[in-house]
């Protein structure tokens, strides 16, 4: 009999190379989500950094992705470049390709690519960087999923070029009225309390709605939920949110199944 209760997948991003401190909170978050997009050295992550995430994932069934960005490790990814589309499709194409090989290795592979930064922001609204990543992803591997903002032009346009998508909110983050993320460099930008996290992901996971810092309520469907790794204290928010999910009765199952 298939189940008609509510399900969401909680990912979060990891591997981005802070030393032990980063690494302990990886290994933490392993232990909640059910998706892991690990950085591909771009912004953050070193070989030996994604050998050991992809090893600590797989170890305890969580999905792997990618999480490619722009070549910017002293920005941490989040600067705007004026990279032509060109340059974004092999950039994204390479690493993808780079962490399947760890994954491979192990037995196992890559199965979802989510950019990260200021790459994500720029492709959300920028067809033509759309579709230079969508055209990296499906050249890599057709079975990909890519992860992009719900409710995004580039959802729509990723959907039409044959992409499998799957939607993405964010329970960590604040949006404004217009459906996008609070700027970083704003101080309300960022949640911090878990019990604040965990009921953002209710929300919009339940109801499909999130309530902006403005205190109006919009519409956000999502297929997956984003925990930020390089957030302090993420993991006693991550552990809140999938009890509160589940408290909800909302399965928390990853968008991509094995095949």
């Amino acid at each position: 009999m298939i189940s008609m209760r509510p399900r969401i997948d909680l990912n979060a991003d990891v591997g981005e190379s802070f030393g032990p401190w980063q690494r302990h909170h990886d290994l933490a978050l392993f232990e909640v989500v059910t998706t892991a997009h690990i950085a591909c050295g771009f912004h953050a992550g070193t070989p030996t950094v994604m050998d050991e995430a992809v090893a600590a994932a797989l170890a305890r069934g969580v999905r792997i992705g990618a999480h490619p960005s722009y070549p910017d490790l002293v920005g941490f990814g989040r600067r705007d470049m004026a990279a032509s589309a060109q340059e974004v499709r092999r950039d994204v194409l390479y690493q993808v390709g780079a962490l399947d090989a760890f994954a491979r290795a192990r037995g196992t592979r890559v199965r979802s690519v989510k950019l990260h930064g200021a790459l994500y922001h720029r492709m959300a609204h920028d067809l033509e960087c759309a579709e230079a990543v969508v055209e990296a992803v499906s050249d890599y591997d057709q079975g990909l999923w890519l992860v992009l903002p719900a409710g995004s032009p580039a959802t729509r346009y990723a959907q039409e070029l044959g992409a499998r998508v799957a939607q993405e909110a964010f329970c960590d983050r604040r949006y404004r009225a217009d459906g996008r993320l609070v700027d970083r460099h704003l101080a309300d930008a960022v949640l911090s309390d878990p019990a604040e996290v965990a009921e953002q992901a209710r929300s919009i996971a339940r109801d499909g709605k999130v309530v902006t810092v403005d205190g109006s309520e919009i519409e956000c469907r999502a297929d997956t939920l984003c925990l930020h790794g390089d957030t302090p204290d993420v993991a006693r928010a991550a552990r809140a949110v999938r009890a509160a999910l589940e408290h909800a009765g909302i399965d928390v199952v990853a968008f991509a199944e094995e095949e």
